[in-house]
């Protein structure tokens, strides 16, 4: 198991029982095929349940927060839960450094453009919902700022 785990536990806040779901979230697609491991050791489903994972505890949070009209809720959590807010959140703590990258991506730097950051980000919450739930989620967005910066804490 990579010894920066320990490392990017910290910065979540969030210590996973099950490391091999870390581990799998911090495997892209092009690593694990180099690696002859199949698809189901990439991060690619945990980035799909991530997205879905985030929406629902960013909802839950809104909610428990008072927020009841559906129009505000719905607006509140687009301008929360985008791409761009979560690549800035992985790039909060240097997310990039703890992914395998393949050999291309990584002499490319692929995180510095477009969503690659923000699918790493919710590949995270993915294997941290499988993990522990959404209080597990909920606690690595509250420990990294993700409602603060929108003042909606």
């Amino acid at each position: 198991m990579n010894p920066l785990y320990n490392e990017l536990e910290d910065a979540l806040g969030y210590k996973f029982r099950d490391r091999a779901l870390l581990a799998r979230a911090m495997t892209r697609f092009a690593a694990a095929k180099e690696e002859e491991q199949g698809d189901d050791r990439s991060m690619d489903a945990l980035a799909t349940l991530g997205d879905a994972v985030i929406d629902v505890v960013v909802l839950e949070h809104l909610i428990a927060g008072g927020m009841e009209s559906k129009g505000e809720l719905s607006l509140t959590k687009m301008n929360l839960v985008n791409m761009t807010v979560l690549r800035r959140l992985a790039e909060s703590f240097g997310l990039h450094q703890y992914v395998m990258w393949g050999k291309g991506e990584s002499g490319q730097e692929i995180w510095r453009s477009g969503r690659v950051l923000a699918e790493c980000m919710e590949a995270v919450c993915g294997a941290a919902y499988l993990d522990g739930g959404t209080e597990a989620v909920q606690r690595i967005l509250v420990n990294l700022g993700f409602f603060v910066s929108d003042g909606i804490l």
